[in-house]
């Protein structure tokens, strides 16, 4: 009972911090350090509640999130993602599994896509000269939220929502 309690707790407070990444990426264009370390700091305590084993799961969550950091530096270096959205997106591949983060990857680039059509237009309008700057924090937390429902969330409560 106290692992499903902490487990489905943990779960709220990702979905809590999600949700402050993207209004301060709205806000100032910025993710914090200090919340993506946090994020960080509770995947082995999810691992843990979760069940997973060290070896090959733990692992496989571990060489995910290395990957995709490693391919999100070299993205980073090629000024097409900002830092922030970098470690956000590795963080999160601590916490989901690897099917579930190539579905958050999927669902991210959709929202991307139309965040950036809407400020593409909004800027437009306006008659902006600068340079367009996405938020893309916005779309890495709709994704991260929406895998946390499709696939975190007990059926009973998915009915609910459903219903």
């Amino acid at each position: 009972m106290l692992t499903t309690t902490l487990h489905y707790g943990l779960l709220i407070a990702l979905a809590i911090a999600l949700v402050f990444a993207a209004f301060t990426d709205i806000r100032r264009r910025q993710i914090d350090n200090w919340l993506n370390g946090a994020i960080a700091l509770g995947a082995p305590l999810f691992w843990w509640s979760s069940g997973l084993a060290l070896w090959p799961d733990v692992a496989m969550q571990l060489g995910v999130a290395l990957a995709a950091f490693v391919l999100l530096a070299g993205l980073f270096a090629l000024r097409m993602m900002g830092g922030g959205d970098v470690k956000l997106l590795s963080v999160l591949a601590l916490w989901v599994r690897p099917e579930a983060f190539a579905q958050l990857l999927v669902i991210m680039a959709l929202a991307g896509g139309v965040l950036t059509i809407v400020m593409g237009l909004w800027h437009v309008m306006r008659r902006q000269r600068d340079k367009l700057a996405i938020p893309y924090g916005v779309a890495i937390a709709f994704g991260g939220l929406w895998v946390l429902a499709a696939n975190y969330l007990p059926a009973a409560a998915m009915a609910a929502v459903a219903a």
